[in-house]
């Protein structure tokens, strides 16, 4: 009697446990490559505009001026010319909100400039602190 080869199942074997037809694996392999590349066109997407905005703004200092106002100074600077809105907060030791102050930066203005602040403040303010600037086509501060 001979022994059946180990590549090529026996009878008994496919009869038992069922014959697979074709195989899923190219398909499967086919959409996780697709579903890949889609997620990897979208981080590179989301990369470079998050990395592009049109405004940006840093605090170069602060001076608390008395019990009720602050002073700050911000640098902006706008890849285009568009009107900008910078929010400042004034924060008391209890890291509660005692003043907050918006400063529209116009679109005619200088794309980098140096602007002073003054906010008005309920109580004793112990720092500032830049939200960031906005336009109108990008609502998230940067």
């Amino acid at each position: 009697m001979t022994e059946p080869s180990p590549s090529v199942p026996t009878p008994d074997l496919d009869a038992r446990y069922g014959r697979g037809g074709r195989s899923r694996r190219p398909l499967v392999i086919g959409v996780v490559a697709v579903v890949v590349a889609v997620g990897l066109v979208w981080l590179l997407w989301a990369a470079f505009v998050q990395s592009n905005p049109p405004v940006t703004s840093r605090l170069l200092g602060f001076e608390i001026t008395s019990a009720t106002s602050a002073k700050a100074s911000i640098q902006v600077d706008r890849t285009k010319s568009i009107e900008a809105s910078c929010r400042l907060q004034a924060k008391a030791a209890d890291f509660s909100i005692v003043g907050e102050l918006t400063i529209t930066v116009p679109a005619d203005s200088p794309r980098h400039q140096t602007l002073p602040a003054t906010l008005t403040t309920q109580r004793a303010a112990t720092s500032v602190v830049l939200i960031g600037c906005t336009t109108s086509d990008t609502p998230r501060p940067h």
